[in-house]
């Protein structure tokens, strides 16, 4: 057992194969338990379990967004935190491979505590991603001292 809290996420996938090729080719997370129905994905020692959903709607959320530092952010969305290093290779990963991003890889909030590397995307099945990186991982959680939407 780890030595810290992993989150389990489920999600719905209208395809199988296609969320094989997302997850585990592009994003490059390994494969762990599956069955004709779910996947079990590693992302980055996060257990992710896409289940199939043959009533699933693509892109159903597509159209919920919240404005942050100037972004539209779709809303839900999940992610993960990774360290800078980590996150630019996998920013760079995702650009060469012609990722269709939500929201470019930026930085956001300069200036501020939370000053952070953030990028979003889909996956096949219209699923929201983010993955963000902080320079201070002290930061993650650290309060504004003004408020940046303010």
């Amino acid at each position: 057992m780890s030595d810290r809290p992993r989150f389990h996420l489920a999600i719905p996938v209208d395809d199988l194969d296609r969320a094989r090729r997302f997850y585990g080719e592009l994003l490059g997370c390994p494969e762990g338990r599956s069955s004709s129905h779910w996947v079990d994905f590693d992302l980055y020692g996060h257990q992710v379990v896409a289940h199939l959903d043959d009533q699933h709607s693509i892109g159903r959320a597509a159209d919920v967004n919240n404005s942050v530092d100037g972004d539209d952010v779709p809303v839900p969305h999940f992610g993960v935190i990774l360290d800078p290093p980590l996150w630019q290779a996998l920013a760079d990963r995702l650009s060469n491979a012609g990722t269709d991003f939500v929201i470019e890889p930026r930085t956001r909030f300069r200036g501020t505590p939370g000053e952070q590397s953030t990028m979003f995307l889909r996956d096949p099945a219209g699923n929201a991603l983010e993955f963000k990186a902080f320079a201070d991982d002290d930061a993650v959680f650290a309060p504004f001292t003004s408020h940046p939407d303010s």
